[in-house]
């Protein structure tokens, strides 16, 4: 076994497939290799189900089930795949930090399920597999969530600027990283979900690619005022959310105020519209002086929303993690192998700055090869 040599699983609330890496992390955790990578796709039947899982609806509990063991399988593939990537034997990995699939989130009520079946995990593989990041942190009074912070903090902290991280998958989340002060960080509110839910409405598939249909289309300041007045946007961190509050039917609720004659393509360019308004008025309010911004999730694929970021940010520099060395849509899944290394290590996962936990806490449970 190779000393901090950790595999990182991440599938987000985009639902577009898996994302694994293997990590070589120094001695201090502060910095890391990627050595390898696999990505895989969610199967269009698993992603209906999921979707589904959403909302109430009967045999629950039998279909998550049965949905959990299918996903360990898949997360247990890509390891396996990023370890051949990597070109290292499993046994090397001294753990995976498989983060689950978020089907609900309501840290409201104090809970908060992702659907996972990590023993399956740890005995396809038979190394240690640590999951269920976020019940420690929502049982000690936070949200759960964002639990990336102190990664970006660790990776991306500097002592000269002030930067902010977006990640921008289905969920737009910022990192606040200001010199001297505690890390900050909060959910913003929709990146992708709207804009993959209303691609998937009119075409079938959720990816409007390189965002040329939103691009298409005519912003609706009508409907882009009718969809900021969502109560979410004005409440003040730490705060979280997800798929069950914004979903097509909030969509759908808000569109009676759209003008009659909105074109689908129009709605769309309107939905980039939100996502880059509410992360600019979030990121305005909580940092108004910030120098950077890094991007990551599958939204910093998207040239019309990063070129529309910039625009609204300006001078804020505004461009991808890659640019500092890290691969967009590796960050997320590194941060969960970084956790899994603070979990092994008895060391705090969660920023209480972040969650609003009442302290700092190991997050995750360990499951041994």
């Amino acid at each position: 076994m190779a000393a901090n040599l950790f595999a990182g699983v991440m599938s987000g609330t985009s639902l577009d497939g898996i994302d694994a890496v293997i990590a070589r992390f120094s001695e201090t955790g502060a910095a890391c290799t990627t050595l390898g990578s696999a990505h895989v796709a969610m199967p269009a039947a698993l992603r209906a189900i999921l979707l589904a899982l959403q909302t109430s609806g009967s045999d629950e509990l039998a279909r998550a089930a049965r949905a959990s063991i299918a996903l360990a399988d898949l997360y247990a593939v890509a390891v396996i795949d990023a370890t051949r990537d990597a070109g290292v034997p499993t046994s090397d990995i001294v753990a995976a930090g498989v983060h689950g699939q978020t089907v609900r989130h309501r840290p409201d009520e104090h809970w908060t399920i992702q659907l996972n079946d990590p023993a399956r995990v740890a005995e396809r593989l038979r190394i240690t597999v640590v999951g269920d990041f976020r019940r420690r942190d929502i049982a000690a009074g936070g949200q759960g969530a964002p639990l990336v912070p102190a990664f970006h903090a660790s990776l991306f902290g500097r002592s000269d600027r002030k930067r902010a991280v977006l990640n921008l998958g289905g969920i737009a989340n910022l990192t606040l990283l200001a010199p001297g002060q505690p890390v900050f960080g909060f959910d913003t509110g929709p990146a992708n979900v709207l804009l993959d839910a209303w691609h998937a409405k009119h075409f079938g598939t959720p990816v409007d690619v390189d965002g040329r249909w939103a691009a298409s289309g005519t912003v609706s300041p009508r409907l882009l005022d009718a969809l900021m007045r969502e109560p979410y946007f004005d409440l003040r961190p730490p705060k979280s959310t997800g798929r069950d509050l914004f979903d097509l039917r909030w969509l759908e609720g808000r569109l009676a105020s759209a003008p009659d004659d909105l074109a689908p393509a129009d709605v769309q360019a309107t939905l980039l519209a939100l996502t880059v308004r509410s992360v600019a008025e979030a990121l305005r309010r909580a940092m108004p002086d910030v120098e950077d911004l890094l991007v990551c999730g599958g939204g910093a694929h998207n040239p019309a929303l990063m070129k529309s970021l910039a625009s609204e940010l300006a001078p804020c520099r505004v461009r991808p993690t890659s640019d500092e060395g890290v691969a967009v849509d590796h960050v997320e899944a590194l941060a969960f192998a970084w956790l899994a290394r603070e979990a092994l290590a008895g060391r705090p996962g969660n920023v209480a700055t972040v969650t609003g936990a009442q302290g700092p806490r190991v997050l995750g449970a360990v499951y041994p090869a």
